[in-house]
């Protein structure tokens, strides 16, 4: 009875996306049992589910039993206004970008507490690169998120001060500490990571700004060290940033959301 309770009056759609929300960055290949839990539905429910989202073709089951998502929500997802919008502008820059220091490039918007990244073109160096597109990554541990935190709504700054989570041991979680950063971020147009999204890998990323002078993106490149190589990058960014700026519309804004939920 405790797991039919769990999903009284909730909509057939609403159990849909419950499953659906089970996959995350850290959760891209689920189990039934997995799923189920995550979305705090009965096996039976979520296996009914599973079904139909397989046929639909928005999972795919696995030879091994578990589920991964469908090419057919990628498609989807393809057809989002940021996708067709952002994207497009910024991927020749990108690929000028990675061009030009070979490291790995990232391209995010602000997607509530976190960064969404729109784009990555991957680097030639063996720096440890944990994102993908699609993505979602806590915005004080990154440097794209960083810039975007800098600019973000008051209800986004505080929310994510409130809840700093530590992922490596260079990881910012002191708020005085990050507040100073971001104050700097806004002074001096970029910001800067040490390890703090993952060992061996530093970054450094500036702002889009839109025609009304809003940061609407953040793009960004991963490195190994943090040292003489840094102001090369940084031009190399500030240019780019001012090029997609100036070829967006007017009143530009991604399609994507920036409240205080997590």
């Amino acid at each position: 009875m405790a797991g039919n309770a769990r999903h009284v009056g909730r909509s057939v759609t609403s159990r849909a996306l419950a499953v659906l929300a089970a996959f995350d960055g850290r959760h891209r290949c689920l189990s039934l049992s997995q799923i189920s839990r995550r979305a705090e539905l009965s096996l039976t429910t979520t296996h009914r589910l599973l079904g139909e989202l397989q046929c639909w073709g928005a999972l795919k089951r696995r030879d091994d039993g578990t589920y991964v998502i469908g090419r057919r929500l990628w498609e989807l997802g393809l057809l989002a206004p940021v996708h067709s919008g952002l994207r497009e502008v910024a991927a020749p820059y990108l690929h000028d970008i990675h061009a030009t220091t070979l490291a790995t490039v990232h391209l995010a918007v602000l997607d509530n507490n976190r960064a969404l990244y729109l784009d990555r073109i991957y680097g030639h160096s063996s720096v440890p690169v944990v994102s993908t597109v699609g993505s979602r990554l806590p915005l004080h541990a990154t440097g794209v998120g960083k810039v975007l935190l800098a600019h973000a709504p008051k209800t986004v700054s505080t929310g994510v001060l409130g809840s700093l989570e530590r992922i490596t041991a260079y990881t910012i979680i002191q708020p005085g500490r990050l507040n100073r950063q971001l104050e700097a971020v806004r002074t001096e147009g970029y910001a800067t990571t040490a390890e703090e999204m993952s060992l061996g890998a530093c970054s450094v990323a500036v702002g889009i700004h839109n025609h009304d002078g809003d940061v609407v993106a953040a793009i960004g490149v991963v490195i190994p060290k943090l040292g003489r190589e840094l102001g090369r990058h940084l031009s190399v960014l500030q240019v780019s940033a001012r090029s997609i700026g100036r070829q967006l519309g007017a009143g530009f804004r991604p399609a994507v959301t920036a409240d205080s939920r997590a």
